[in-house]
């Protein structure tokens, strides 16, 4: 059977399907939805949401319930058309841009040393830095209710 094109339409059951297919797998082997999530390193409330319909959950998660479930990649290879169904959901095409550029502040300043030198910095200098972070924080949010 020909799958279709990439730019197809989402199947608005996709995620009912994936959804079913891991509680049936899961349950088929016995397995609670914590042990669930202990084998493949999930939360159990990951788990649950997944196959409540709650959440999508994310490629990783079906890649690893398939080694964990032994479905032979059946998860996986549903997860396009589920990706699919998520960001017709959530409107999206791709990657989001920022609509107008960000004015630059004193916290990017302090977030930007924080990432490039706090390879060579101690746990305590860097609390020190976040603490200049939240103050920085603080006096731009009283600001903006004056």
């Amino acid at each position: 059977m020909d799958r279709a094109p990439s730019d197809a339409a989402p199947d608005p059951m996709a995620s009912r399907r994936f959804r079913g297919e891991l509680r049936r797998w899961r349950t088929r082997k016995g397995m609670t939805q914590r042990a669930l999530a202990d084998r493949v390193r999930f939360s159990r409330e990951t788990v649950a949401a997944v196959e409540s319909g709650r959440r999508y959950g994310s490629r990783e998660l079906a890649v690893r319930c398939d080694e964990v479930l032994g479905t032979g990649g059946l998860l996986a290879s549903l997860w396009p058309d589920v990706a699919r169904e998520q960001m017709a959901a959530d409107g999206r095409r791709g990657p989001r841009e920022r609509a107008t550029p960000r004015r630059h502040t004193p916290a990017d300043d302090i977030v930007a040393m924080i990432v490039d030198n706090g390879a060579r910095r101690g746990p305590s200098e860097v609390v020190v830095e976040l603490d200049d972070l939240r103050t920085a924080i603080d006096r731009a949010l009283s600001q903006g209710h004056r």
